[in-house]
């Protein structure tokens, strides 16, 4: 049962998920969250690792959550649930691609489509960061400072706009996940 969960979840949000890796994640957490695979707080270290592993963040995401559910048959049903529409839906659209653009209505959707997915992204992580950093999960919550996540925030925050500023280029988010990662260690300890 829980592997057709998984396909069928993961299918769904791999077929009504536009924008990326980055606009499925709030999918992915209402999703996961539904069905009690996950915690909050695993579902922030799973985009953690997700993020800093090789690979789009989405097909990550569906292959350590099915892993977490049900072993290596797990992890391939939903990274083959997620990557099935767009596997399609590419084939589709590379055959027709040059028909379709030149009509306005098409370019008047797809104009339509970007915004509504930064506000996913970024309603995402407003949220994430309310509940990792302050504390704050539901909305009876209390505000509680995490202190160590908060510097390790500012820290970051501090060195991609000193570095942006002096080379006008941002900073590589390979450097920026592996300096999180030793901020994490000396404040949080292994």
């Amino acid at each position: 049962m829980i592997f057709l969960e998984l396909f069928l979840t993961f299918l769904k949000i791999g077929a009504v998920s536009f924008g990326g890796g980055y606009g499925m994640i709030s999918l992915i957490r209402e999703e996961v969250l539904s069905f009690g695979w996950l915690t909050e707080e695993e579902l922030i270290n799973f985009i953690a690792v997700s993020e800093s592993t090789p690979g789009p963040i989405a097909v990550n995401m569906a292959t350590f959550i099915g892993s977490s559910q049900g072993g290596i048959l797990g992890a391939f049903i939903a990274t083959l649930g997620v990557l099935l529409p767009s596997f399609i839906i590419t084939l589709v659209i590379a055959a027709a691609l040059k028909n379709l653009l030149k009509y306005a209505g098409v370019k008047a959707t797809l104009g339509g489509i970007r915004p509504a997915i930064t506000g996913l992204i970024l309603g995402t992580a407003i949220i994430m960061s309310l509940g990792s950093v302050f504390g704050i999960k539901t909305t009876e919550s209390t505000f509680l400072f995490d202190w160590k996540g908060l510097i390790i925030l500012g820290v970051l925050t501090a060195v991609y706009l000193i570095y942006y500023r002096v080379r006008k280029k941002a900073f590589s988010p390979i450097l920026l996940i592996i300096f999180s990662g030793v901020m994490g260690v000396l404040f949080y300890r292994l």
